[in-house]
């Protein structure tokens, strides 16, 4: 029981129902990354999940739970993600029928993915062009057919089969100083923060959410859930517009601090966790593991753990992560540049603005004429951040017109 809220969570009876579903993940010291930080840090590897995300254990939980005649009925749930497959690994395993609804523009990856994990046990639905529009046709649907509507967090028995990521780590060990996990909806930080308060309550647990989706800082800043009226989507599994009304109250207690980390960060750590340790993750997976820049002098020395919550990642996204990374890093740079109209001018552009290590990857002229070129979008990749400061000052000495595209957001995003 937490003081403040109604809420008794049994982790021990939703460990039991998920024994026989489950993969019990493993909880790993991580050698690279405690030499970095100079303290010990261990991965809790749910992205080795049977689902490869813990949303498993709150969807089977909670339809387990649920009486035979509601059973017979049948499930629903509304989901792009991870968990739809959870819920649909679910309803294979209990032998339910189970319809899925998708926002019409999801990837047919992940529509493959589902119905991979929910076989002839699940029916997927495509509805509406967003999720808000997905998730009222799915809820219109089980009103209509007497159904049970499976959400994505917030239920405490779905809160309750999270928790028991919680539960599995400190089975392994003891003494964690440090817990960094995302939040997205607030199932998982809910759950698992419960447990910790309960057996661990001197861990520092610290909620990490993407910069462009702060749908929990924003929420304890107010004192209630509040509606994004936008959010960047790129985070998808922690990329919500409001939290939950019963994970928010959860949270506010079992938190003790709201952080944000950056896009581009992320973007870099999963491809450093991909080509430094063999480690698939999503965005989210790699929310915990992106945030310790930000708290290096704090954790040294301590003993840290990071919930890595999932590593459904669509190979078409590395594209999109190496791009966000590059800038991130201040590596990658794109201008609009107005070259002179006159034999050589970009000649001289190449052999006497570029460093000697800087390279064009994108060229193309916005617009043309018989008369005349219109400026050239012009995208550079450098080798060092420190590089950029000698380009620009060449790019002064020389008078050459150019507008950086990557410092005005609405340029950018019309153009890239």
């Amino acid at each position: 029981m937490i003081q403040g809220t109604q809420t008794a969570l049994d982790f021990k009876k939703a460990a039991e129902r998920l024994h026989k579903v489950i993969t019990r993940t493993p909880l790993q010291y991580n050698h690279r990354l405690s030499r970095k930080y100079d303290c010990q840090v261990w991965l809790k590897r749910e992205d080795l999940q049977v689902v490869r995300s813990y949303k498993i254990r709150g969807a089977y939980n909670m339809m387990s739970t649920l009486p035979q005649e509601d059973l017979e009925k049948g499930v629903v749930c509304a989901s792009a993600g991870n968990h739809a497959q959870g819920f649909a690994y679910g309803c294979r395993q209990l032998q339910v029928k189970g319809i899925v609804f998708m926002p019409v523009i999801t990837p047919k990856q992940k529509i493959a993915q589902t119905r991979m994990f929910g076989e002839e046990w699940i029916e997927i639905r495509l509805a509406g062009d967003t999720f808000d529009d997905c998730a009222q046709a799915a809820m219109e649907f089980t009103r209509r057919n007497h159904m049970v509507f499976i959400p994505p967090f917030e239920d405490l028995r779905i809160i309750e089969g999270q928790g028991t990521v919680g539960c599995e780590i400190l089975e392994e060990t003891q003494g964690i100083d440090w817990l960094f996990l995302p939040v997205g909806g607030g199932g998982l930080a809910a759950g698992v923060g419960t447990c910790f308060r309960q057996h661990s309550p001197n861990t520092r647990i610290v909620g990490l959410e993407p910069e462009g989706a702060p749908s929990m800082k924003e929420a304890l800043k107010a004192g209630h859930p509040v509606m994004l009226t936008e959010i960047d989507r790129f985070v998808d599994g922690a990329a919500v517009k409001r939290v939950g009304d019963i994970t928010f109250s959860i949270c506010r207690e079992v938190l003790d601090e709201m952080h944000l980390v950056p896009e581009g960060r992320i973007c870099t750590t999963i491809l450093k966790l991909y080509n430094e340790d063999a480690i698939v993750v999503e965005p989210a997976g790699a929310l915990s593991i992106a945030a310790l820049d930000d708290y290096a002098e704090a954790i040294r020395g301590k003993k840290i753990v990071c919930i890595v919550s999932g590593s459904n990642n669509d190979i078409d996204r590395m594209p999109e992560i190496r791009e966000r990374s590059l800038q991130y890093e201040g590596l990658k740079h794109y201008f609009l540049i107005s070259f002179a109209q006159r034999p050589g001018a970009l000649k001289e552009f190449v052999n006497q603005v570029l460093g000697p290590t800087d390279d064009i990857t994108r060229f193309e002229y916005m617009q043309k004429t018989n008369k005349e070129a219109g400026p050239a979008l012009v995208g550079i990749e450098l080798q060092s951040r420190a590089d950029y400061e000698g380009l620009m000052d060449r790019m002064d000495q020389h008078g050459i017109n150019v507008t950086e595209i990557n410092k005005n957001d609405k340029l950018y995003g019309y153009l890239i």
